[in-house]
């Protein structure tokens, strides 16, 4: 009898305990899901700022390799310019006659002695600006001499560029050369390269084929192919 009553305590007991409910897992501790989230987003934060600064430095990288192609241009446009002038003045420095017809004669040098000299580095030949590397060579009475007074007597508070001694009787030939009226016209490049036809005839400078915007200026002008290579006024 007493054993009977004990085990039924036992057994009341044992049905009496409290039982307990667990939280469902995502109740059961949320900040490490607060924390994941957070360190998600911040990455995407730090990844979003070096893309910019990639794309910055990318953005530097390509105006500097631009600049660097436009000094470039510029020493070698200026040899050419040099070496037009000692060519002519070596034909006798009569006119139209005495210009160059084309590169090679250049290239050539002219006759010193029982040699020849050179007067142009067969790198100046080449345009580092345009795709084909070709000067558009350009002749006195093309309309982009005109362009190129235009700039010049900007450039210099509104006087017009005056030509050296030699090339007078060139600078006649320029369109509009006295009259310099439109100082402020400003043109929007197009981009790409020029391929239209270079002066057939003599010619008195040389543009670059690329019509792009420019990083640096030339006597103001921010076009490459406006900028002119010529000695009229060097």
């Amino acid at each position: 009898m007493t054993r009977s009553i004990l085990s039924g305590r036992a057994h009341l007991a044992s049905n009496s305990r409290p039982s307990v409910a667990w939280p469902p897992p995502f109740d059961r501790d949320p900040m490490p899901n607060r924390e994941h989230r957070y360190a998600l987003v911040s990455l995407l934060v730090v990844m979003s700022l070096l893309a910019l600064f990639a794309m910055a430095a990318a953005s530097n990288v390509r105006q500097q390799a631009q600049r660097e192609r436009e000094k470039e241009a510029i020493f070698r446009g200026e040899q050419v310019a040099d070496a037009i002038r000692a060519y002519y003045r070596y034909r006798g420095a009569q006119g139209v006659n005495a210009l160059p017809t084309n590169i090679e004669q250049l290239l050539e040098g002219i006759p010193r002695g029982t040699k020849k000299l050179q007067i142009l580095r067969v790198e100046a030949a080449k345009d580092p600006l345009s795709q084909s590397g070709e000067w558009k060579l350009i002749g006195p009475t093309s309309q982009e001499f005109a362009g190129l007074v235009r700039a010049l007597t900007v450039y210099s508070g509104g006087t017009p560029p005056t030509p050296r001694n030699d090339f007078r009787q060139l600078a006649t030939l320029i369109p509009q050369m006295t009259n310099v009226l439109d100082t402020g016209s400003t043109n929007t490049a197009p981009g790409g390269d020029d391929n239209s036809a270079s002066s057939s005839g003599p010619f008195l400078g040389v543009a670059s084929r690329s019509q792009r915007n420019s990083v640096m200026t030339y006597y103001g002008i921010e076009r490459h192919d406006e900028w002119i290579f010529t000695p009229l006024f060097r």
